[in-house]
């Protein structure tokens, strides 16, 4: 099995970390990955963007041209990449900064005001672990133990009050991508 994602948004929502966490994950996990990050020059504020690839098989290439999954953070990362999400695939729209949505219907979609919930939680710094929960709920492409695995070490000495925030998020996320 092989699923080929794309996160996309402005610089600073935290885009190549989801995929890097994804990716990290999936690897500890026994799978085989690829991360292949592209961003502005501006960085923060600008566009960024992450293809990420994990894959029972060797991975042939990290370029992703038809993904199965987007994470879509801000209304042009929808407009630039739905036409491309495969048949079928999945699509996670941020409603708090995607006003126009996505028109297709030939796609599963998973539509939520994921800034808005950040906040609620207590910091736009979880939007990018609320998006990590919301793919795991809806695809089963990582385990949330492996997950909360790896935040534990990046995160339990450095900053546990964020550490708590992103494990709520991550469970929050599950549950909207189970509806």
């Amino acid at each position: 099995m092989t699923t080929e994602m794309i996160c996309a948004g402005f610089g600073g929502q935290g885009v190549l970390t989801i995929g890097r966490f994804i990716a990290q994950a999936a690897m500890k996990e026994g799978r085989n990955v690829s991360w292949l990050p592209s961003y502005g020059p501006e960085m923060r504020g600008g566009t960024a963007n992450v293809s990420t690839v994990v894959s029972d098989e060797p991975i042939a290439s990290p370029i992703v041209s038809f993904p199965d999954v987007l994470v879509a953070l801000n209304q042009p990362s929808v407009d630039k990449f739905a036409p491309s999400i495969r048949k079928g695939g999945v699509i996670i729209i941020n409603t708090s900064m995607c006003p126009h949505g996505c028109k297709r219907d030939d796609v599963q979609k998973v539509a939520a005001p994921m800034s808005d919930i950040a906040q609620e939680i207590g910091s736009q710094m979880v939007l990018n672990m609320l998006a990590i929960g919301i793919i795991i709920g809806k695809t089963g492409l990582i385990k949330y133990e492996t997950i909360e695995e790896e935040l534990n070490s990046f995160l339990k000495e450095k900053n546990p009050d964020l550490l708590e925030k992103n494990l709520t998020a991550i469970k929050r996320g599950i549950e909207i991508g189970q509806k």
